[in-house]
């Protein structure tokens, strides 16, 4: 059975997008690939933790993924991008505290793919959405 994925594993229109959306058929494997990614502690999840936890091998993994025509850090880029959507659509956070939550090491590289997601900074963002 193939899911649809949908705005709602990651777009959201009450954010700038940097992209419009797109209806992809997807597999088992990246459905749940996705699902583990929504809930799961980001911080800690890596390619072949999932896949351990899908019960298979990392190059299994990357090949089911490939035939969906994505990989891990595409959907691991979308994941966050959709945590931090919901979060700031609940609540502020520092910069520092949002990157951490979403597993990023470096807190410039939350800052460039946050810019990269939305096309503004993050203290852009806050003075425009006033947050």
């Amino acid at each position: 059975m193939e899911r649809i994925l949908t705005p709602d594993y990651g777009w959201d229109d009450s954010l700038p997008p940097s992209e419009k959306p797109r209806y992809l058929s997807l597999s088992r494997t990246t459905d749940r690939v996705l699902q583990i990614l929504m809930h799961d502690d980001l911080s800690r999840v890596r390619a072949d933790s999932v896949a351990e936890s899908l019960g298979m091998s990392g190059t299994t993994l990357r090949r089911r993924l490939r035939a969906d025509h994505t990989c891990y850090q595409f959907l691991l880029d979308r994941a966050r991008q959709y945590r931090c959507e919901k979060t700031l659509r609940q609540r502020w956070k520092p910069g520092k505290c949002l990157a951490t939550e979403l597993g990023y090491l470096e807190v410039n590289s939350f800052y460039r793919a946050f810019r990269r997601w939305t096309g503004l900074s993050y203290s852009q963002y806050k003075e425009r959405y006033g947050c």
